[in-house]
């Protein structure tokens, strides 16, 4: 996962670095890099771009996750609200795999995911195949990572 890690960290500037508790159990970005690409997707537990964007809407936070996908400024989002979204349950899984509590990571995901979903959305609407299976978003992650050297 080294090249997700490398495209997360230059989206985020740094962020989760900042966002890791002391001594904590993320000594890389891996297991959250693929925590990311689970959700994001489509053969990952949520259905895609379009199973987050449907969660979204029913939470009643369609403009939200639509600001991420648009070409305009991205709309914050809380870890409260991230949790309403996409489920208790989707939380502490994520949560678990990565030896961390839900407190810990609802402010990373709130950090990374509206980054990471603009960034792999372009031309401001979701693709109409999604993102691809996981091996096709590490492409596509790959292509972001290359025009920023450029």
């Amino acid at each position: 996962m080294g090249l997700l890690d490398s495209v997360l960290g230059q989206v985020l500037g740094g962020a989760v670095q900042q966002q890791q508790p002391q001594g904590g159990g993320l000594g890389d970005l891996g297991g959250l890099a693929g925590a990311l690409g689970g959700l994001l997707a489509n053969n990952g537990g949520q259905g895609g771009l379009g199973g987050l964007v449907s969660k979204f809407e029913q939470a009643g936070m369609g403009d939200v996750i639509g600001s991420w996908i648009g070409k305009g400024e991205n709309q914050p989002v809380s870890g409260d609200q991230l949790q309403n979204a996409l489920g208790s349950d989707t939380i502490a899984s994520i949560a678990s795999k990565l030896g961390i509590n839900a407190q810990t990571l609802l402010p990373m995901l709130a950090t990374m995911l509206p980054a990471l979903i603009d960034q792999l959305t372009p031309h401001g609407k979701v693709p109409d195949q999604g993102l691809g299976n996981h091996d096709d978003l590490l492409g596509s992650l790959s292509g972001l990572l290359q025009g920023k050297q450029s």
